[in-house]
Formats: structure tokens, C-alpha cells, sequence
């Protein structure tokens, strides 16, 4: 391993990930993976959170040039099977919380785990969270949009912001709502031996 390079980079640009992934105390390097985030005919929102994820780590893989293990993650907002991305205007929020408004909805987080050197089957696990949302009203949802918060995140939110007051009840994974369930990910590292 050369010495002037982290033994783990992180295929993700999301900043939540990167606070996240830093409280595990092992260094990593960040590198953006740009890959086509469309899902695919017949794909379930857990088949294409698995993929992308995977997809990530594959791309920094093609790229890098030194050892490292690469840690793909995606996060996916789903209800009722209908996937909610990351909004692409205000209206576009706006309508999914709406969607989301009063209900049920699951957040998959998926992480994937590949090495540069050797091409193991990816380790891949995924955390299925059930977010609940009390009723919204219409002047919250426009107040909230009128941020710059729910622009760079699935289903129009993030959790640990101003749309934490939205939940009413959680069954999973808090740390995966954010974009990295720090469990799972701790579990696929030690199995890497990069953590004790």
C-alpha cells in the first residue's frame, strides 16, 4: 500500500456521508462518482438502490490507481413503490411532500464495498428505515422549499434539518435515513479488516 494514500475512499459526494463516515475514526479519501441515476424498467426502489450503490463503487474502481477499498452508498425514498428522488424544482418538492404528507414511506439505504486490486462479488447490504410523516400543511411545505435544504436529497428532505419536525415516528436505521447506516457500513469494514 502506498503509504501516501488512505486505504478507503468514499464513492459519494453527499457531505452527510462524509460526517458520517468520519465518526467510524478511520481516514478515507472523497471521490466523486458520476454515474446515470435513471432506474430501470420493472427495477424495485431496494434493486435500484442495491445497483447504484454498487454502480459507484464500480466507477471510482475504473478509475483509481493505487490499493484502496472503495465504499459505494445510495439512499432511496420510496412509497408505494414509486421512487422520490432529488427534486429538480420547488414545484417538484413541493408535490412530493405532499405525497408523503400524513404517511408511511421507506427510506433504502444500500452500501457496497469493492477493492481496486481484486474483483470479489461486491459486498453489498441495505437498510430498510419506515419514516412517518405527520400531516403537513401546505404554507410548512412551501416555507420549507423556500430553503435550500431539500434540493440535493431524496425525497425532497433531510432528516437531521428543519424537516426533522415532519416525523412523527421511526422504524429503522437513523443513520441510514441520513445516507449511511453506520452499523452495516462498520460491519462491511471490519469484514476488510480496516476497522478492529
Amino acid at each position: 500500500m502506498n503509504s501516501q494514500k488512505t486505504p478507503l475512499i468514499l464513492a459519494s459526494a453527499s457531505p452527510r456521508r462524509k460526517e458520517l463516515l468520519s465518526r467510524l475514526g478511520i481516514p478515507f479519501e472523497v471521490h466523486v462518482a458520476d454515474i446515470d441515476e435513471t432506474p430501470l424498467t420493472g427495477e424495485s426502489p431496494l434493486q435500484m438502490t442495491e445497483r447504484l450503490a454498487r454502480g459507484k463503487a464500480e466507477a471510482i474502481r475504473a478509475t483509481a490507481d493505487y490499493p484502496a477499498w472503495i465504499l459505494g452508498s445510495d439512499t432511496t425514498v420510496a412509497l408505494d413503490d414509486r421512487i422520490f428522488g432529488k427534486p429538480e424544482s420547488q414545484a417538484e418538492a413541493i408535490e412530493t411532500l405532499q405525497n408523503l404528507s400524513g404517511k408511511t414511506h421507506q427510506v433504502i439505504c444500500s452500501v457496497s464495498l469493492i477493492n481496486t486490486e481484486f474483483e470479489p462479488a461486491p459486498q453489498t447490504v441495505s437498510v430498510v428505515s419506515q419514516v412517518r410523516f405527520g400531516p403537513i400543511s401546505l404554507a410548512q411545505i412551501t416555507a420549507y422549499c423556500a430553503t435550500d435544504e431539500p434540493y440535493d436529497k431524496a425525497g425532497s428532505y433531510g432528516i437531521q434539518g428543519l424537516a426533522g419536525s415532519f416525523v412523527a415516528h421511526i422504524d429503522g436505521d437513523y443513520s441510514a435515513i441520513m445516507g449511511l447506516p453506520l452499523w452495516s457500513t462498520s460491519q462491511l469494514l471490519r469484514s476488510a479488516g480496516l476497522l478492529s
